[in-house]
This record gives structure tokens, sequence and C-alpha cells, in this order.
């Protein structure tokens, strides 16, 4: 197929709907909830509200009619722009990440939509088809798998001789979806939904009075209370497993030796793949309630990929317990070895954390002098947080080198530990500031490839190993 094409006449309904989602909340807020406002403000805002509506419905029209793509066997063309016209081309073999969409309004026409991220920072890092049929989705990909073997095989990587056999490392049960509803808290999520309702609904009618008397009543007859209660959460937790089932329902993990594979979701169905010589660093998160029951989140950071936006694509499934995690990293990246033990810092860098200036307290104190003094004690509370704060910093920092590869974690109450390898580093640093010197100790950062690029920065570190960590990384540049 050749010639510019033209998107699906589904692409008018997916935009509107999506801008309908977009605005919802806004109609909602100035012509029912401000119905009786007069105000100045609010008028202005419902004309703004609906010449910004007209234009960008009338923009969605000319998108569709004006807009465009070519796929040929080497390159992808867009055709962009309604009054300024603007061709963007790029070659299959520089795709990295591939995503794949399909909501319920694509479900509703068969159709899906397409993303590829070629690795270049900035607005021209994607090429997006947001309409567009199965079988041509598979004829774009089946295009770049096969510009890349090509691409491959003159440049002499063997691993695109090999036969790609895809092994599944992860499929979500019942299990695991309970277990992801009831940490991600969902199942709370009825009680601030009633009390907005109530809030909503008292504004229109005058439920003072009942609900003081009902109150009363409960109050006299609390064992009713306690029985309005546990259902108020049975059905809760039916909502919020439900949530969770639309999000993380049918997600598996599966690789083969080029790349990995994330399918979630069964309202929207996403697909996401990830080539393995692109992951620049393996991120595992854990919240407080996570380390509690033995959870972490693994992220994979990916050259050509936007970390933004992709936050929720290149993550593994959020709620595995830890030990899985470290087994499929290991099964599926061997270069990535992650060490339980790690070495704690020394006591001094907990009072060099203490011994840091205190931005935010003295902020608060100069705002609360000037504008209200009355509420100074809230400095007090801000300065004991922090200090909080500080010390289960200093107690979940650690760090190791090992081999090729340095692992670094830090956080209070949500830790990231981050790995990487020496040959993914782009650019290492060493500082250390006048408090610092006076320690003993420096900061170490350095930067992986990413959009934007990621860094990572460690406080503590001994100058005997930030030398250590210099030499170290110096080895990789004399070696490449």
């Amino acid at each position: 197929m050749s010639g510019i094409q033209r998107f699906h006449p589904a692409f008018l309904v997916v935009e509107l709907v999506s801008f309908v989602k977009g605005v919802f909340f806004i109609y909602f807020f100035l012509f029912v909830l401000k119905a009786q406002s007069n105000s100045g403000w609010v008028v202005w805002g419902r004309y703004i509200l609906i010449a910004c509506s007209v234009w960008a419905i009338v923009n969605i029209f000319l998108k569709w009619r004006f807009h465009g793509y070519e796929v040929t066997e080497r390159t992808i063309v867009l055709h962009e722009g309604v009054f300024v016209k603007t061709k963007r081309t790029a070659g299959l073999d520089r795709v990295h990440n591939q995503t794949s969409n399909t909501t319920f309004v694509h479900k509703w026409f068969g159709l899906t939509s397409l993303k590829l991220e070629t690795g270049t920072s900035g607005d021209h890092g994607e090429i997006d088809f947001p309409v567009i049929t199965q079988e041509e989705k598979e004829r774009i990909l089946s295009l770049v798998g096969l510009q890349q073997r090509e691409t491959g095989r003159e440049e002499g990587d063997e691993i695109f001789e090999a036969e790609a056999v895809r092994t599944l490392r992860f499929q979500s049960k019942k299990k695991d979806l309970i277990r992801a509803s009831f940490t991600s808290l969902s199942f709370l999520a009825i009680f601030p939904l009633l009390s907005a309702a109530y809030s909503n609904l008292a504004v229109f009618f005058n439920l003072e009075d009942g609900a003081e008397g009902a109150w009363d009543y409960l109050v006299l007859h609390w064992w009713m209370l306690i029985i309005l209660f546990v259902i108020a959460l049975l059905i809760s937790s039916v909502i919020g497993y439900v949530r969770v089932y639309l999000k993380y329902g049918k997600f598996t993990i599966s690789d083969d030796h080029d790349k990995i594979y994330i399918e979630k979701g069964v309202a929207n169905v996403t697909h996401f793949s990830i080539p393995k010589r692109n992951v620049q660093a393996v991120v595992v998160e854990q919240s407080l309630l996570k380390r509690l029951l033995g959870l972490a989140s693994v992220k994979l950071i990916s050259a050509g990929s936007s970390e933004l936006e992709s936050e929720e694509t290149s993550s593994l499934y959020p709620f595995l317990p830890k030990h899985e995690a470290y087994r499929i990293i290991q099964d599926m990246l061997p270069d990535y070895e992650i060490q339980e033990q790690m070495g704690r810092f020394p006591r001094q860098v907990l009072w060099a954390k203490l011994l840091r200036p205190y931005y935010v307290t003295v902020l608060s104190i100069a705002g609360f002098l000037i504008f209200k003094p009355a509420f100074l004690w809230v400095s007090a509370i801000l300065f004991i947080l922090a200090v909080i704060l500080r010390v289960l910093d200093y107690a979940f920092t650690s760090y190791i080198r090992h081999g090729d590869l340095i692992q670094i974690r830090s956080g209070a109450l949500t830790t990231e530990t981050f790995v990487t390898h020496k040959r993914r580093i782009q650019q290492a640093t060493v500082t250390h500031s006048w408090l610092q010197r006076r320690f003993g100790i420096a900061t170490l950062s350095f930067t992986n490839r990413a959009d934007p690029t990621h860094v990572s920065e460690l406080y503590g570190v001994s100058r005997e190993e930030a030398g250590e960590f210099y030499d170290w990384y110096k080895q990789k540049s004399a070696s490449s």
C-alpha cells in the first residue's frame, strides 16, 4: 500500500470523546455547580469555555481532513499541520519502543492505536497513529521488524538471526488482583466520594436537618452504624476490585531474545514492547505499605522512551512480591543482578544530613511572621517532619558496586532502588560542598539516557569511595 493515507473516520469520535472527558468537569462546575451564579468570572468562563470547545471541535475535523501518513519499506512519513504544513520522516530502523492502546471507543469500531518511539528527544520523538485498523498496525510492525532485522544483519548483530521464541514470565491471577486492590487502597475511595456527593447535594437540598437526625439515631443504635460501615466497606471493596481488574486484569509479562512484552487491561487494552538492548536501568520502588507487605514495583528506564508518558506502560506489574520481581528481572535481564545486601552509610552522614539548611521551614517562618503570626506553630511541625524524613532517608539509604553494576537505594517514605550498568552511564560527577568536606563525604551523580535524561544522585558517599567510583567509571571511558 502506498500514497498518503488518511486516518479512519472513527478518528473524529475518538478525539471528540477524549475532548469531552477532558472538559467534562469544567462544564459540570460552571454550568451545574455554579448554575445560579452571575459572577463575572463565571459568566466569562462559560463564554470562553464554549468558544474553546467550538474551536477544538473544528480543529479535530481539520486534523482528520489534512493529516495523513505514508509507510514505505524503509521510512514513515507524517503529513501534519492545517495552516502550516509539515512533513516528518523517520526511518523504520530507528523505532525503539512500541505501544498499542485499545480504548473502549476503539473497540466499538474494531480499531486500535499505535505509538512508535524513535529515541529522539522532544516532540518529534514519537510517531502516533491514534486510530488505525488491526491489520494496518500489524503491517506497520512487520515492516519495522523486517527493516530492523535487515539493518542488524548489515551491522553483524547476531541477535537478529535468532528465532524469536516468547517466554511467559508472569500472568496476573485473581489473588494478584485482590492484593493489588488492597495495596492501592482503592477500597477506601467510596468514603471521599460519598462525602463529595453529600456536599454537592447539600447545595441544592436541605440535608442538614435530616442528616443530623439520622446521625443522632445511629449514635443511639450503634450496632446499626457498624453494619452500615461494614456494608459500605464491602461495596467499596467490590468497586475497588473492579477498578483494579479493569486496569490490571489480564496483565502478562513475557520476553524473547530481543524484546520484553507487557500486556494489560480489560477495558483499555495496552500492548507495550521494549528492546532489551535499550534498557538503561532498572528501578524498584516500594512505598511504606508495600514494604510492610513485601511488594515492589519495577520500572525499566529505556533509551528513547519518555519517562513521564511511559511511567505506566514501562512498569512491570506494580504489585509483585519483591522476590518474584527480582527473579523476573534476573530471568529477562541477566546483566542486571539486584543485590539484597547493601552497604549502609556511617553515622556521620546522618549528622551531615541534619545540618543541611531547612529552606521550607525558614520560608514558612518568614511567611507566617509577615501574614499570619498566629500560625507560627505550623513551622515547628514542618521542622519536625523534615527531621523525621531526613532520619528515615538516612536509615534506608545504601549503596553497592559489584562488577560493572552500581546499585543505590534512597528515599524516606518511598524507597527507590536504582540499578544500572557502567556502560549505560552517560556522565558521572562527584561533588562535595563545604559541609560535606567537614564530614569527609561527597555526592555522586550520574546520568542515563532517557527522555528527559534520568539523573541519579547519592548523598553521603565517603571521599575514598567517591574516588574509587570515579576511577571505576573512567575504565569504561578508556575501554569504549
